[in-house]
């Protein structure tokens, strides 16, 4: 049976297309190099006997060599069908870890045994203190604290309502399929019984025109599932007679009450009134909304006028920070009035809400997350409410389709000719343009290179000029030849997909920062921000801001890689400033070793989700993120960044 960080290695090294050093795998597996190195001597004789080696460069790393293919094949079968058996919930990676320990402690009816847990996931006692610390932050967020008894372990103490939310949310977050769980150690409810609740629930909801997306449908059975096992245990959620007697007034009550009734029948459980109330809670966090027939007019009768003038309130907010072109659209602004309303009331009655989406959100669409983030601060100014980094996540796909759907009627790219040869040459060069991109680009005008500091580009998205221009310009210039050529007609594509024909776009010698010896993320922060003031790029306030986005959800986002910014956009214009580390440090909860400060030009009128599909592009590359990590100068840092660009 293997060792289930060796099968992580032979992971590793499978998708790597270069070696791999013993101190990369060691920053992946949050263990030292010196474990590596004592794996990947057992990873040697292992391999051996099944047709391949592994290949150790010295100063480069390990490399897996396959010498004949069907019987590797076969051993990563043997692999995948061992994981199957007993490895499932085993994991490598310390944000794994500290979930595995989250669930183990709070499933548990009595003590837990530190040693018992190492064990469990073949890791040292002081990789484990180490992985707790992370633990009792994140339940520190729910009001529940670790109950310490010599000789007996650890145990989780808190509110008993707080407790059902952690288990929603560290237990079910991440499982694609809530069914995973009914099969394991970790038995909460079975198949049979997850099949009644839900049939109970999919007949209340018809029986009252209730309409649930099936996330939210999802999320309500695991939320009674939850509620079942604990009341099986005795363990129960206590309300305030005012709570329970407002809960009472609510439509939700009724359904309530008639879901309990049938769960009695079938569960042979009796679930006490402050149960019924719990499932409204849960009900009013749910879009109950019946989508049957209904006209524009009966919809905007549906959407209350707070509500109405808040999100009227966030659209231009978002407008006058991003400019994403979305201010007017009236599709999504009935979308994001008939989310809030359940989102105020989760808020009210502290349900996290698990996005099983966040990551993906974040790192695909992170011109829509930040636009989400300014969502939540108009939220915060105007109801007073703080919503979460998932909730956050949900507005996110609102405004991401609402931004998608901007780019299908996109307006042709508008362009100024530059050209010194006289006006037959600058009318042919329109002309040339003109015919190869008629959809795409809007030729504005021409004029010779003297004038160019009299016209207002406010309007314009780049220049094509037929002399360098060697001014720095707040848009691209593309130099051609006045008789275009094939690899000119290239250079224009380039702008018009929205890729940079710089080879460093938004990064500058100055604000890259190579090697340092930081060890936590605030001390990381402080040291950017003061280079960027030293330097006049940013205001006193700059630090503070990234701090408060930092707070509102941690911008990391897997690969050793980080982003911050500003909460809001600060600086007269768009920049990049790069740290690397040479140890990881702890960033929410992943660990992060690539930072990338992100500086956006206030109120900008170019199209920013080029510069985030071109940085998502770059900080998703595995094998580039690892060669930026080696750098130790700004040669070497800029090589392996043209590199990148080149593909």
């Amino acid at each position: 049976m293997l060792n289930p960080r060796i099968t992580a290695i032979i992971r590793e090294l499978l998708k790597a297309d270069t070696p791999l050093t013993s101190e990369y795998l060691a920053r992946v597996l949050a263990v030292t190099s010196r474990t590596v190195r004592n794996d990947m001597k057992e990873l040697e004789a292992i391999v051996e006997d099944f047709g391949a080696s592994i290949k150790s460069i010295r100063g480069t790393g390990y490399q897996l060599l396959i010498h004949e293919d069907l019987t590797f094949r076969q051993f990563l079968l043997e692999i995948v069908e061992q994981e199957n058996e007993k490895y499932d919930e085993i994991p490598t990676l310390p944000e794994d870890r500290i979930r595995y320990i989250i669930k183990r402690l709070i499933l548990a009816d009595e003590y837990c045994k530190l040693d018992d847990i190492a064990d469990e996931l073949y890791i040292s006692r002081s990789t484990l203190q180490n992985d707790l610390k992370n633990v009792k932050h994140i339940f520190q967020r729910y009001g529940i604290t670790l109950e310490k008894r010599p000789n007996f372990g650890l145990k989780v103490i808190g509110d008993e309502f707080k407790v059902r939310l952690c288990i929603y949310s560290y237990i079910f977050q991440k499982n694609e399929n809530v069914l995973d769980l009914v099969n394991t150690d970790w038995l909460i409810y079975t198949k049979k019984d997850y099949a009644y609740i839900r049939k109970v629930i999919i007949d209340r909801i018809n029986t009252h025109n209730i309409s649930l997306s099936d996330i939210s449908l999802n999320n309500l059975i695991v939320h009674i599932a939850i509620a079942f096992h604990r009341i099986r245990k005795e363990k129960y959620v206590s309300l305030f007679h005012s709570d329970l007697l407002e809960l009472k007034r609510e439509k939700q009550y009724q359904v309530a009450k008639e879901i309990v009734k049938e769960l009695e029948k079938g569960l042979t459980v009796r679930f006490p009134e402050s149960e019924i109330a719990f499932i409204t809670i849960h009900l009013l966090g749910t879009k109950m909304v019946t989508e049957l027939h209904l006209d524009e007019s009966t919809i905007h009768e549906m959407i209350d006028n707070q509500i109405g003038s808040v999100v009227n309130k966030i659209l231009e907010s978002i407008d006058y920070e991003l400019n994403l072109g979305i201010k007017d659209d009236k599709e999504l602004y009935v979308a994001m009035c008939l989310h809030l309303k359940p989102a105020i009331h989760r808020y009210h009655y502290e349900i996290n809400l698990p996005n099983p989406l966040l990551d993906e959100i974040k790192s695909n669409y992170p011109a829509a997350f930040q636009a989400a983030v300014i969502a939540s601060l108009v939220l915060k100014h105007e109801l007073e409410i703080d919503i979460n980094e998932n909730e956050i996540g949900y507005l996110a796909i609102h405004l991401g389709a609402a931004i998608e759907n901007t780019k299908i009627g996109k307006k042709l790219k508008r362009c100024l000719i530059v050209c010194a040869t006289g006006v037959g040459s600058a009318r042919l060069l329109a002309s040339k343009i003109h015919s190869k991109f008629t959809d795409k680009v809007e030729i504005v005008g021409t004029t010779d290179y003297y004038k160019l500091n009299k016209i207002s580009l406010l309007n314009i998205d780049f220049i094509i000029s037929t002399i360098p221009i060697l001014t720095e310009l707040s848009i691209p210039v593309i130099h051609v030849n006045t008789i275009l050529g094939g690899g000119d007609f290239e250079k224009i594509e380039t702008v018009l997909a929205g890729r940079s024909t710089q080879n460093l776009p938004y990064v500058k010698k100055e604000l890259v920062f190579l090697q340092k010896e930081f060890e936590t993320r605030d001390k990381v922060l402080n040291y950017l921000c003061r280079q960027l003031q030293s330097l006049g790029l940013v205001s006193e306030d700059f630090l503070e801001s990234v701090f408060a986005r930092e707070q509102l959800s941690p911008t990391s986002y897997g690969n050793f890689v980080a982003i911050p910014h500003p909460i809001t956009p600060q600086t007269d214009s768009t920049f990049w400033t790069i740290c690397t580390l040479k140890k990881p440090v702890d960033w929410g909860e992943k660990r992060v070793q690539f930072i990338c400060l992100l500086s956006v030009e206030k109120n900008s009128t170019n199209d920013l989700q080029n510069m985030y599909d071109y940085l998502v592009d770059l900080i998703d590359d595995q094998q580039i993120v690892q060669r930026l990590l080696k750098c130790k100068t700004y040669p070497e840092f800029e090589t392996v960044l043209s590199i990148k660009n080149k593909h």
